[in-house]
C-alpha cells in the first residue's frame, strides 16, 4: 500500500513542521524552506544542463546541503525529536573554494555586468537570484526565532559562487560580459 501525497491537512491554509507545531503557510518560517526549497529545484536545473563531472557533483553537494539546511528550517526547535544532518564551516569552505578557483580562470571584473548571454549563464543568475531571496528569508526568520548563524552564511556565500559560476560559463563558453553602463 503506498502513501498518498496529499494529506488534506493543508486545505485550510495551515502546514505542520517536524515536531508537530502548525503554522499558517504565509509565516515567515515556512516562507524561509520554501525558498530554500526552490533555490534547490533552481540548483537542479543548473545541474540538469551541466556537462562537467565535477560540477555536477559539486551542484548535488549543494542541493543536499539545501535540504540539510530546509530541514532544520522545516523543523520546531522546540519539540522536534528528530536527528537532523549539520551544516557547517567545511561547507562554506567548499564554496569558498570554488569561488577562489574560478576567480583565478576568469578575467578581472571592470564593472557590474549585466545577467545573460547564453541560457546556461542565465540560469545561473536566476538561481543567484532566488539564493540571495531565501537569504533575506532566512535572516528575516533570525530576528524574531533561533536560526544557525550558519544557514545564512551558508546562502550568503553560495549567492557569491553562482555568480562566480556565471562568470566562468561566461568564459568557458565565450560569450561576452556585457558591462552595465549607466546612462545619466
Amino acid at each position: 500500500m503506498s502513501t498518498k501525497i496529499y494529506t488534506k491537512t493543508g486545505d485550510k491554509g495551515e502546514t505542520s513542521l517536524i515536531g508537530g507545531t502548525r503554522l499558517p503557510k504565509h509565516h515567515v518560517r515556512i516562507e524561509a524552506y520554501g525558498s530554500v526549497d526552490e533555490l534547490n529545484s533552481q540548483i537542479g536545473l543548473l545541474r540538469d544542463v551541466a556537462e562537467d563531472k565535477a560540477l555536477v557533483d559539486l551542484l548535488i553537494s549543494i542541493q543536499d546541503r539545501l535540504f540539510t539546511m530546509g530541514s532544520h528550517l522545516a523543523s520546531d526547535p522546540q519539540k522536534s525529536k528528530m536527528k537532523l544532518p549539520v551544516l557547517g564551516n567545511e561547507d562554506v569552505a567548499v564554496l569558498e573554494k570554488a569561488i577562489d578557483a574560478i576567480d583565478a580562470l576568469v578575467p578581472p571584473m571592470k564593472s557590474f555586468v549585466l545577467p545573460g548571454g547564453h541560457v546556461y549563464v542565465s540560469y545561473c543568475h536566476i538561481a543567484r537570484c532566488v539564493c540571495r531571496r531565501a537569504e533575506r528569508a532566512v535572516l528575516r526568520l533570525a530576528e524574531n526565532e533561533a536560526v544557525e548563524e550558519i544557514h545564512g552564511r551558508y546562502l550568503n556565500r553560495l549567492s557569491d559562487y553562482l555568480f562566480m559560476l556565471s562568470r566562468y560559463l561566461s568564459h568557458k563558453l565565450n560569450v561576452r560580459e556585457i558591462p552595465w553602463v549607466p546612462k545619466y
